[in-house]
């Protein structure tokens, strides 16, 4: 991190800052952009979003006059707004891209499609990629680090989100030489398998959310998502479908996180998990093979062993998302990112609902479907359709009851989307 904070300030000081554009201006992105404002070296040069209201206030907000904010309808009027100094806003995302100044991309729109265009058109153009779209990330992850690599660019998540987090401890224990036995986050709000936007809207636009995400929070999909980009940038697996999710607390995270003959909870370790009561951290399980690393851990009060809890008490999402940018801009390294050619979890789609033969679907955090992790290859054994590869295209072929997994031969799939393509490029690959 000192290395990061002083290059940042070298390209202040030359005037050479990290140029980024921004596609998402919600809750996440307008915190982004405020906070790049407040990052010496760093500038958010180009904010996309279907509202422009909504772009524009992304600036405002972060202390930007109106005066100083373009709106733009094409790429030549942002790259010569940008060359003038301009913040520049627009509502076509075909452009978030393309322009000659942009260094880093940052998707934070959180729709699946969405991401996999996004990023795909990053790297068709040069440019970094940070995702804060972990829905797309965990479908079609694999290939797009895979072009990334190709297009001598960066993929990668995002530092603040907890699959970010969760990783950055890996990485620590991991390289202090500690074993990594399980990983896992805290979940925010006790799951209601029946929420929908509707039934969320009074709470979500207190949080200034859409309902849709805070539904996808707070009927579980959200969390299996993040689980899921966890263990495909680690190689760990869930123990069992939908995670175990007990509620304890930080000190009992070891003992939790045991092997069940040694009065734990789990089959096996190297596996991903949440757990209640412990929000809004992130936690990582480790142990050690030599009784001295044990003696100082029990001097250090890290417990009696013979497991401890590496535990952060938070993650500050799009905020630390800067740290993301300058690492894939400075040092051409991702914060996370998928390690194999294939996913290693999938979230994988249940029905949330009855749903009739001819019925259109939704996606994630709406009405329709919600979604539940599983090792990937038993999600291909059983044919199970990953839940961002569903849309308001898809149909239902037959009914489908509530709770029941989907698979793919009971819905037509729109097999016209970037996030499908790039899925069976995927899959094409790995055969």
């Amino acid at each position: 991190m000192f290395g990061i904070n002083n290059k940042l300030k070298e390209l202040d000081e030359n005037n050479a800052p990290i140029k980024v554009s921004l596609v998402g201006a919600g809750l996440m992105g307008k915190g982004l952009v405020s906070q790049m404002m407040l990052v010496k070296g760093m500038i958010p040069s180009l904010v996309v979003s279907h509202k422009i209201d909504d772009a524009i206030e992304a600036y405002t907000l972060a202390g930007i006059s109106r005066d100083d904010i373009k709106i733009a309808k094409n790429l030549e009027d942002i790259n010569v707004a940008m060359e003038n100094g301009k913040y520049v806003v627009t509502d076509i995302t075909e452009n978030a891209t393309k322009p000659n100044l942009v260094d880093v991309v940052v998707d934070a729109t959180g729709v699946p499609n969405a991401g996999a265009n996004i990023a795909f058109d990053a790297i068709l153009n040069k440019k970094h990629i940070v995702m804060l779209n972990v829905e797309a990330d965990i479908v079609v992850g694999p290939i797009l680090n895979r072009l990334a690599k190709s297009a001598g660019v960066v993929y990668t998540g995002t530092a603040g989100d907890e699959p970010g987090s969760v990783k950055e401890i890996v990485d620590f224990a991991e390289a202090t030489g500690f074993e990594v036995l399980a990983i896992g986050k805290g979940k925010n709000n006790p799951i209601d398998y029946d929420a929908t936007p509707e039934s969320v809207k009074e709470q979500a636009i207190k949080s200034k959310l859409k309902p849709l995400r805070l539904a996808s929070f707070i009927d579980g999909t959200n969390t299996m998502v993040e689980m899921a980009a966890m263990a495909n940038s680690t190689g760990f697996i869930p123990d069992v479908r939908g995670g175990h999710g007990p509620t304890t607390d930080v000190k009992n995270l070891p003992k939790i996180y045991s092997l069940k003959e040694d009065g734990g909870i789990l089959n096996k370790y190297k596996i991903v998990d949440y757990a209640h009561g412990i929000a809004p951290g992130v936690f990582v399980i480790v142990t050690s093979s030599l009784p001295q690393v044990h003696h100082e851990m029990k001097f250090l009060k890290m417990g009696d062993g013979p497991n401890y809890v590496l535990y952060r008490p938070y993650h500050l999402t799009s905020l630390e998302t800067p740290i993301s940018i300058a690492r894939a801009a400075l040092y051409n390294e991702p914060t996370i990112a998928p390690i194999y050619d294939n996913p290693v979890a999938e979230v994988v789609t249940r029905a949330k609902m009855d749903l009739k033969k001819g019925q259109r679907l939704d996606g994630i955090g709406e009405y329709t479907v919600i979604g539940s992790i599983e090792v990937y290859e038993k999600a291909k054994e059983e044919n199970l359709v990953p839940i961002g590869l569903i849309n308001e295209n898809t149909i239902v072929k037959r009914d489908i009851k509530k709770g029941e997994f989907i698979t793919y031969d009971m819905v037509d799939l729109d097999k016209s989307t970037m996030i499908y393509k790039l899925r069976q490029l995927q899959e094409a690959n790995n055969c």
